[in-house]
């Protein structure tokens, strides 16, 4: 069966634009505190005192259920405090997973007592997740994952690895994704079940990876005989491709897939200054205009998360579209100013170093959260293609 989709236009309201003022008087406030500097390329976006400080705010899990110690409050509401504290490059990532994905997994399939043991922690800036999907042997496909969860008096045992886990070296805790029965020929997804494990427990090892920029944000870790109790089993044993595949529309939809190489643009306008040529005021619009045009679907996938329902494929269209774009970004600014040629320029002082960093960094935009080959069969298959 065919699946039609579609991108309605969404308004913000007039709660979420109220908010949009209070997060940046909050943002203005940090800035002068000296807790970031804004728009500036740095080692690492991980502040445990500010993620605390959000927390109290009431800025982490905003949309989740008020009986949870959640908001209560909508996806655009929430779609707009995080598009303003990418924009401003503040540092999230110490509560930014946790937040957008692993507590609303938590929270959907977990038990009672998972959920007293994490979710107050996450809500108060305290709890830093990472999620165990990739393997050294499978690549993007994560439906072959051979890390192992073998049960056990209480509990499960784990052995195997996972790669490029962003963020693990900083991580309490670990959405993983383990094979704890085979696949079957009908059905190559079956067999795969979520965990959640405390990074804390023996016989887990976490080793950094270096990236080309020179950081190491990512991780492999490896897990011998790790223990994980019952109460830590996600959902149904067996099935937890569905529930990884639900999970991955929070994280592929957000601002996040349109803004990581934001400043790229940003300082390239200071850098022409009022008066750019024709063919670089084209150039700047058209982007301008692309970007708009992508922020008008992730809004409207908010739209969708907010009534209810689980875009997936739509979320597909728009890390696909918006992951390319801002992969193209650096190359298409050094057409329209080459760094070497901006350097005479009074408002260029940062370009080059922006430019810099943006560019060693493209590359990995179209892999991470689903390489844009998995999308694409995600999109085909909801058009019914394949």
């Amino acid at each position: 069966m065919s699946y039609s989709f579609k991108f309605d236009p969404i308004a913000l309201p007039p709660e979420a634009q109220a908010l949009r003022a209070e997060v940046r008087q909050f943002l203005r406030e940090e800035i002068d505190r000296g807790t970031f500097t804004p728009g500036a390329e740095r080692k690492s976006s991980y502040s445990p005192e500010f993620s605390r400080r959000v927390g109290a705010r009431g800025w982490i899990g905003m949309t989740w259920p008020k009986a949870h110690g959640g908001g209560g409050r909508s996806h655009l509401e929430r779609y707009v405090m995080i598009e303003e504290m990418l924009a401003h490059r503040a540092p999230v990532s110490g509560h930014w997973v946790a937040d957008r994905q692993s507590g609303p997994v938590i929270l959907k399939y977990g038990t009672e007592e998972a959920k007293r043991k994490v979710i107050p922690k996450i809500l108060s800036g305290e709890a830093y997740f990472c999620i165990g999907l990739s393997e050294p042997n499978s690549g993007s496909d994560v439906f072959a994952a051979s890390t192992r969860a073998t049960k056990t008096d209480g509990g499960w045992l784990i052995n195997g690895r996972k790669i490029w886990t962003s963020g693990a070296h900083n991580a309490n805790w670990m959405i993983g994704l383990f094979r704890t029965s085979p696949s079957t020929s009908e059905n190559r997804r079956h067999g795969l079940s979520q965990f959640l494990v405390d990074m804390t427990t023996p016989g887990i090892k976490v080793q950094p990876i270096r990236n080309i920029t020179g950081h190491a944000d990512f991780n492999e870790v490896v897990f011998d005989d790790v223990f994980v109790p019952d109460s830590h089993l996600i959902g149904e044993k067996d099935m937890a491709w569905k529930q990884a595949t639900d999970e991955l529309a929070y994280e592929r939809s957000g601002p996040d897939r349109i803004l990581e190489t934001l400043p790229v643009l940003t300082e390239l306008v200071r850098a022409v200054g009022a008066a750019p040529s024709d063919r670089v005021a084209e150039g700047i619009g058209r982007e301008i205009a692309h970007l708009k045009t992508l922020r008008r679907m992730s809004v409207s996938v908010a739209g969708m998360l907010q009534a209810g329902q689980a875009p997936s494929v739509e979320a597909a269209v728009v890390k696909d579209l918006g992951t390319n774009w801002e992969q193209a970004l650096p190359r298409k600014a050094r057409l329209l100013l080459a760094p070497s040629d901006a350097a005479t320029s009074a408002n260029a002082s940062g370009y080059a170093e922006t430019m810099a960093f943006n560019t060693l960094i493209a590359p990995k935009l179209t892999i991470q959260g689903g390489t844009r080959e998995v999308l694409r069969g995600i999109i085909a298959r909801g058009l019914g293609l394949r």
